[in-house]
């Protein structure tokens, strides 16, 4: 992505086009299973040492194969990979498919199965998929065709849970079977007006468990190499991976973020005025939360900017970040087709001390819900210098809910329009925004007890919190201010009670374009 929005020749919609599109055809006969190559030893820290040999080594871009380009959408959806191709058939949860090349991705990489740590790969063959006479990835043979990524199955083989594919993409379905965000490896330099860059996994490793599949990748690009273990689990209402990495930087990085997340937010519930579609809601994400590392919980909802915006918030060993699906109403999308209301959250939790740094937002304008304009990762306090390794964990966790119970009341929804008071004329010049917390903490408060805590870089007119009539564990927050002239306006709110925090923190951020 860059500066004005525009998507960069890899985009997560583009590397992931295919998903859906294989597997939604009857069986087939079986003709096929996977053919492995010759065997060599393989261990978690062999591949740390490989990747560390490999960046101090010019990048070679993989190989493309030009004539997976001639498999588009439609060509994807006519093909079927094998059932008894499946790796592991007998580990429910644990099987294993392999995606073809196509259109959107037509750079081969290695996949290798582990097992008493001994790693084979496995070789394409065209036999490994049921497909039309006529497709046109008959064209893609054992000797220059190759696999683009692989998916994990979901218990009696109905759908997926886990898929990687594209540079250093991968998402799970969540808790709720619907796709939405992805994560991925690495961002560099995102949100910049200079190219961003997508290092690749190059190579998986993958090795079954008693309870969870675990995930080895080498990371390659133009100025890093890095190893990569994923140990993913399926919870019962959560799909959680542990990832441990060990990166090192063949050249210097502006912007470099760890835990990256990508996400799309067209419109919601925070923005006035006509719709260009006629949904109510279009977002997979709609508002960052942060713990930080004093302990306070922040609500930051999305917005679609006129121009890219980076919002950078400080911390010092941050409890974890995430970009949140909280919405769960499906009459506020009306969306009985790709089901907004059911896409997952994804939470970040630092696992050891990850020091002085950034929780970074990008926000990048948008006329679609096919572009992804979000993106949220963490950056160190330090440059980002040739020859720094990284070696972090954390833990991604897909969620339905909240990441954590607390007893502080939540953010459940932000809305804007024009200042004054309802039933006489609008302020033109004034903007009003609205926020609703709810939580057990608001139960039963008196309204003289209560206090708005705000503070507003433009000039407040008015702010006030009261209970929502009907609504006991309900409270809102309601600020009329003159926004900045030609600069993004920043607010900050919450509600307190004989000086103890009674909700999280919401902030917000009115981009430099008035009440529009």
């Amino acid at each position: 992505m860059n500066s004005n929005g525009a998507l960069h020749h890899w985009s997560r919609r583009d590397a992931l086009a295919g998903l859906a599109a294989l597997g939604l055809l009857p069986a087939f006969p079986a003709l096929a299973a996977p053919r492995l190559g010759a065997a060599e030893a393989f261990s978690w820290a062999g591949l740390k040492q490989r990747a560390l040999a490999l960046s101090q080594r010019p990048f070679v871009p993989l190989r493309r194969v030009e004539a997976a380009a001639a498999v588009d959408y439609d060509a994807l959806n006519s093909i079927r990979y094998r059932d008894d191709a499946a790796l592991w058939p007998d580990r429910p949860g644990q099987s294993v498919r392999l995606f073809p090349l196509g259109k959107y991705a037509r750079e081969p990489i290695t996949i290798n199965i582990v097992e008493r740590g001994r790693a084979r790969p496995l070789l394409y063959s065209p036999d490994l998929y049921e497909m039309p006479q006529d497709s046109p990835a008959r064209a893609l043979t054992a000797e220059n065709g190759g696999f683009a990524g692989f998916r994990v199955m979901n218990p009696g083989d109905v759908g997926d849970w886990l898929a990687f594919q594209g540079a250093s993409y991968f998402r799970t379905a969540g808790p709720l079977h619907q796709y939405g965000l992805s994560a991925r490896g690495l961002a560099i330099d995102t949100g910049l007006s200079t190219p961003e860059e997508f290092p690749v996994f190059r190579a998986f490793w993958l090795e079954p468990g008693d309870d969870a599949l675990t995930v080895y990748a080498l990371l390659d690009g133009p100025r890093v190499a890095g190893a990569y273990r994923f140990v993913n689990r399926v919870r019962d209402n959560e799909m959680v991976q542990e990832v441990t990495l060990s990166v090192r930087l063949r050249a210097d990085v502006e912007r470099l973020g760890f835990a990256p997340m990508t996400s799309m937010y067209w419109y919601g519930e925070t923005e006035p005025g006509p719709r260009r579609d006629w949904r109510p809601e279009i977002h997979d994400s709609d508002g960052l939360l942060m713990a930080n590392g004093a302990g306070e919980r922040l609500w930051r909802p999305l917005v679609n900017p006129p121009r890219t915006a980076l919002n950078a918030f400080l911390d010092d060993n941050p409890r974890g970040f995430g970009l949140m699906q909280r919405d769960r109403n499906y009459d506020n999308y009306e969306d009985d087709g790709v089901f907004y209301h059911k896409r997952p959250s994804l939470w970040a939790e630092p696992i050891g001390d990850w020091g002085e740094g950034t929780v970074d937002l990008v926000e990048i304008p948008t006329q679609g819900e096919t572009d992804d304009n979000i993106v949220a990762f963490w950056q160190p306090k330090a440059p980002a210098r040739a020859g720094n390794r990284y070696d972090l964990s954390y833990r991604l966790r897909w969620l339905g809910g909240e990441p954590d119970a607390l007893p502080l009341a939540r953010v459940v929804g932000t809305y804007r329009g024009l200042g004054g008071r309802p039933g006489h004329p609008a302020q033109e010049h004034v903007v009003k925004l609205v926020v609703d917390f709810e939580g057990e903490s608001l139960k039963g408060r008196a309204r003289e007890d209560v206090t708005a805590d705000v503070s507003v870089s433009g000039e407040v007119l008015m702010k006030v919190a009261y209970p929502v009539e009907g609504r006991p564990n309900r409270w809102r927050l309601m600020i009329d201010f003159i926004p900045r002239n030609g600069a993004a306006t920043d607010l900050r709110g919450g509600l307190v009670c004989c000086g103890a925090q009674l909700t999280e923190t919401w902030l917000y951020q009115l981009p430099a374009m008035g009440n529009g």
